[in-house]
């Protein structure tokens, strides 16, 4: 069997705004000023702990292991009760995944979101019944772009072969790690350039997906 996975953050929906705004927040607590929204997107994309981790080196703030827990429970409280303020879903991503959905394809979500804030960002969208498995980035050890949480979504959901669908360098080292082929959506976070990046199918609109997906679903045994 064959699936669809996603990331979700950057690839189905823009969530920089409300993460922009749980740092500054963090930031303002802690008596310094905030971090233009352009900054922050460069550091999404590794997961809360690298996110804060790469913030508080930014500005010089202690960075001992002690110091960063305490920042990062900060940013989580903060980002977990209001996850989905400023966020949007991208254009035509509810119609394409009910589409697929409606057409029997089995498809995953691999996010190093974590998962409550994952949770609470899919129910809020409507997004949550399209997954048969949703892995957050702190259910295993490791985050992407170790492959181990994109192989246990296809565990979850019993398939063999999938195609990935991200929007960072860190999707696209993912998918190579997996072993599986990446379609990147090239208006999300990423900041390298698509030809040095190399994915096996770009897009830059969710209408445009269906077409790559098609020749993939038709090539499985």
């Amino acid at each position: 069997m064959t699936a669809i996975v996603f990331d979700l953050d950057g690839t189905l929906i823009d969530s920089v705004g409300d993460i922009h705004a749980a740092l500054n927040q963090m930031l303002a607590q802690a008596g310094h000023g905030p971090l233009g929204k352009d900054t922050v997107t460069n550091f999404v994309g590794k997961g809360s702990s690298d996110l804060v981790k790469r913030v508080i080196d930014h500005i010089g703030l202690p960075n001992d292991a002690a110091s960063h827990t305490n920042y990062l429970s900060e940013f989580l409280n903060i980002y977990t009760s209001a996850p989905a303020k400023f966020t949007t879903v991208f254009d035509q991503v509810h119609e394409v995944l009910a589409d697929f959905q409606l057409s029997g394809v089995a498809l995953g979500l691999c996010t190093n979101k974590p998962e409550a804030a994952t949770g609470v960002v899919l129910e809020k969208f409507g997004l949550s019944a399209f997954f048969g498995s949703i892995v957050g980035g702190d259910r295993l050890p490791s985050r992407k772009p170790d492959p181990a949480m994109l192989h246990l979504v296809m565990k979850e959901l019993a398939v063999e072969r999938c195609l990935f669908v991200g929007d960072s360098e860190i999707d696209v080292a993912t998918a190579k790690a997996a072993g599986v082929p990446i379609a990147l959506f090239t208006q999300g976070y990423r900041q390298t350039p698509v030809a040095k990046l190399a994915p096996d199918h770009e897009f830059d609109d969710f209408k445009n997906l269906p077409k790559i997906v098609a020749p993939f679903l038709a090539a499985t045994p």
